[in-house]
């Protein structure tokens, strides 16, 4: 078990500055906050090719980004900021290291798969406690399993998958190819796809299951033409390839010359190295200082869930965790987190709202939703599963 504990100091630039935009009630006040990290690792999976490890610290220098940025505005303020980082191996005990952690925090952030995540946030000591879901994507968190302390800077599944069909949508390739993983997690990834594309009226015309069990990385010219021969006709192939094992192989090894989406190609997800608009090239440049790497969107999750903290924190005055709920829930949030809108939570869910970016390997294409894509409440609110949508009753009290 990995144990580290980070404590940011104070930055000396911009003191009375700082002050002026902070309300009267917030000024000066001591406070102390501890955030807790408490991670359990994901065992790594056989895949087709190496060359995207996955960084050791991902998601857990993006907290450490934060704690930074926080500890900036809040050192003047008298607010200091610690975080206590727990990281398990696979098969660690996950409740006992849940318990010791909840003794000692009220703002806990959790990055482990949903059944994990539901042991922990279920124990009788984390009901008084915020917690925050940096890495699950699995859509139940956000209907029938949702917990009333329980709030989500990752984006669901849903909302990526919405915002890729919006995108081709406006660029009128309607009409999909579907190859979809062997794999559980590629299953519910497919899943996704066909209900966004339902959503918004484009058409799944083919669809088939990726079984090979060869090299592809020395036949992928000869075995995915005939294998994309059968398609109807259509304007993209999409694949559903949840651990980035066989898509890599899918791109420009077609039988029909078409544009790829999905797992690769045009890709939808929350954040990328390749995102620069709205300061974000900042946002990336000084992470890649911290981590010497590039900044993952699960360090973006991580970085959002402390800012979130950080900014509820210097605008109420407080560190109870349920005065800092309530000012997260209520109208007056926003967070300014480089994405060119601001963010903010669904009162019903606990989702963070949030622009998708959509983006291939060298650059983004789009941020959805893009324009025309309209919604009553807010257009961000066409991303994922919608109140009416959602089976979470632990919000309406």
């Amino acid at each position: 078990m990995l144990r580290t504990w980070c404590a940011i100091g104070i930055r000396a630039c911009g003191f009375m500055a700082c002050l002026s935009v902070m309300p009267a009630s917030v000024r000066a006040e001591e406070i102390e906050i501890s955030i807790g990290y408490l991670r359990l690792e994901t065992p790594p999976r056989p895949v087709l090719s190496g060359l995207d490890p996955i960084p050791p610290a991902r998601g857990i220098e993006g907290a450490e980004l934060a704690l930074k940025d926080n500890q900036t505005t809040g050192g003047f303020l008298g607010h200091q900021y610690t975080m206590d980082v727990v990281s398990l191996a696979p098969d660690g005990d996950v409740v006992a290291a849940a318990q010791t952690m909840l003794a000692g925090h009220d703002l806990v952030l959790l990055d482990m798969s949903a059944e994990a995540l539901l042991q922990v946030v279920d124990l009788p000591s984390a009901g008084a406690t915020l917690l925050f879901n940096v890495s699950s994507k699995a859509p139940s968190l956000r209907d029938g399993d949702c917990r009333a302390n329980l709030f989500h800077t990752v984006p669901e599944l849903g909302m990526e998958a919405d915002a890729l069909m919006q995108v081709l949508m406006t660029k009128r390739w309607t009409r999909l190819a579907l190859i979809e993983g062997p794999s559980a997690e590629d299953a519910a990834l497919a899943r996704s796809y066909r209900d966004a594309a339902q959503k918004f009226g484009l058409k799944i015309v083919s669809e088939s299951r990726w079984s090979f069990d060869t090299d592809l990385r020395r036949a992928a010219a000869r075995e995915v033409p005939l294998f994309t021969q059968k398609f109807k006709a259509h304007d993209v192939v999409l694949v559903a390839d949840a651990h980035d094992d066989f898509a890599r192989y899918i791109e420009h090894n077609t039988w029909e010359p078409r544009p790829v989406a999905g797992a690769v190609g045009l890709v939808a997800e929350a954040w990328a190295p390749v995102v620069e608009q709205w300061g974000a090239a900042q946002l990336q440049s000084r992470f890649e200082d911290l981590a010497q790497r590039d900044m993952t969107a699960e360090d973006y999750a991580a970085w959002a869930a402390v800012r979130v903290i950080g900014e509820a924190v210097t605008r109420t005055g407080s560190a109870d965790p349920a005065v800092l709920r309530d000012y997260i829930l209520s109208d007056g949030f926003e967070l300014a987190a480089f994405q060119g809108r601001p963010l903010s939570f669904r009162t019903w869910n606990g989702q963070m709202r949030q622009p998708i970016p959509v983006v291939n390997a060298h650059a983004q294409v789009a941020s959805a939703p893009p324009e025309g894509f309209e919604h009553a409440r807010n257009p961000l609110d066409t991303l994922g599963l919608d109140q009416m949508e959602s089976d979470c009753h632990a919000f309406e009290n």
